[in-house]
């Protein structure tokens, strides 16, 4: 019962490889992070599973025999099943989320990301690039920049910001910064003071990541903020990487958050 045909063997075993060499590719731009790592471990066992069938397959079969390996692969075959129901559900929310386009005129918040020197990274970048165009065709709605200096960063991921805003032409007195978040929890709860000291109601344009939209937009109803979303486009080879870590995120936030 555990032992697979030849195509399957194969055809899965092409898809772990793919998988690996998607996970392994952002540690070669500096990323390493929850989801690499588990990329990276998930893909290498499913490779095994699937190249070292003729191994495997005995062994769990000699397991099934008793009644704690039954138990045991029953376990495992429960999580696996889980896992995979809550990663199709997650990723419905995620892609719709992803959708949201902004249906009025409210003030923009950018959630940070890493800086680079004294310029931002490509994702950080790429986020305040898509929060460019709204702010330019309403020229009154104020920005909010959230991000704080992690320890090897030079400035603020919110004054980075701000200066790449003001040399693209948004007025320097339209921007807020919030230089002392470090998580996207304190990104819009230190934006939903900044909205309380200026009055401007809690109807926020939230531009981050789309598949970070779900989440970050999930906290902001927790906080009591209204979001419609600007979602910026995330680099081809880095989606499966931050995916997976999203799919961890969500789970922590529902968990422990």
């Amino acid at each position: 019962m555990f032992v697979l045909p030849v195509w399957l063997r194969i055809a899965g075993s092409a898809v772990c490889g793919i998988l690996l060499l998607f996970f392994i590719l952002p540690v070669f731009v500096g990323i390493r992070n929850s989801g690499v790592i588990a990329g990276i471990v998930l893909s290498l066992i499913g490779l095994f599973c699937f190249a070292a069938n003729s191994i495997v397959a005995p062994l769990l079969m000699k397991a099934w025999l008793t009644g704690t390996g039954r138990f045991v692969i029953c376990l495992l075959a429960g999580v696996l099943t889980l896992m995979a129901v809550l990663g199709i559900v997650f990723s419905i929310c995620m892609l719709s989320s992803m959708a949201d386009k902004p249906k009025g005129e409210h003030p923009v918040v950018i959630l940070g990301c890493k800086v680079r020197g004294e310029q931002p990274s490509l994702m950080l970048k790429r986020r305040l690039d898509a929060a460019l165009p709204y702010l330019t065709e309403h020229p009154d709605v104020p920005v909010i920049v959230c991000g704080g200096q992690g320890t090897d960063e030079s400035m603020t991921e919110a004054a980075c910001m701000a200066n790449y805003l003001e040399q693209h032409g948004v007025d320097a007195d339209r921007i807020c910064q919030d230089g002392n978040s470090t998580s996207t929890y304190e990104n819009l709860s230190n934006a939903r003071h900044i909205l309380e000291e200026h009055d401007w109601g809690y109807d926020i344009i939230l531009v981050t990541d789309g598949f970070h939209q779900f989440r970050a937009g999930s906290i902001a109803k927790r906080l009591r903020l209204s979001s419609d979303k600007i979602s910026a486009k995330t680099s081809w080879y880095l989606v499966p990487t931050y995916w997976l870590r999203e799919w961890m995120g969500i789970c922590y936030m529902y968990i422990l958050g």
